[in-house]
């Protein structure tokens, strides 16, 4: 059964970055499973670092945005949002180029808080770096 209370497509999903550094750096959501999330990053000159490899703030960014985007799938959007107050990563092998798959899946969902663990793999499978994000579920008022 999935945990998902928002009911969407990858195509609305994708939206969502337009305009965005989402946008800017290649993230594209490209599968949505019962537990889990999947997107990609591409490894080019807007995600490197000086040294050629993978910059670990964009490491940062694939992961929060995947834990951004799955943790608002699952609250009730006539009532609640969701906003990070942690994120971390462990950065584990370096990456020069290629596309990066990043998958999220939930630690913990509760009432006021979710865990997000996100695992980052390279082209060849290879785990690259490993981040947790914890949301804060608010309550918001539509209008």
């Amino acid at each position: 059964m999935a945990i998902w209370k928002v009911d969407i497509d990858l195509q609305r999903l994708n939206e969502f970055g337009k305009g965005s550094m989402i946008e800017n750096v290649g993230i594209q959501v490209t599968e949505i499973g019962e537990d889990y999330l999947v997107a990609t990053m591409p490894v080019n000159e807007k995600t490197r670092q000086a040294y050629g490899i993978l910059h670990g703030g964009a490491s940062l960014v694939l992961a929060e945005t995947l834990g951004s985007y799955a943790a608002i799938l699952c609250a009730d959007p006539s009532s609640e949002r969701c906003v990070g107050l942690e994120i971390n990563a462990n950065h584990l092998k370096a990456v020069k180029g290629g596309i990066v798959k990043a998958v999220a899946r939930p630690a913990h969902l509760g009432r006021r808080t979710q865990v997000w663990e996100i695992k980052i793999y390279n082209e060849k499978e290879d785990l690259i770096c490993i981040s947790r994000i914890t949301m804060a579920v608010i309550a918001h008022t539509l209008g």
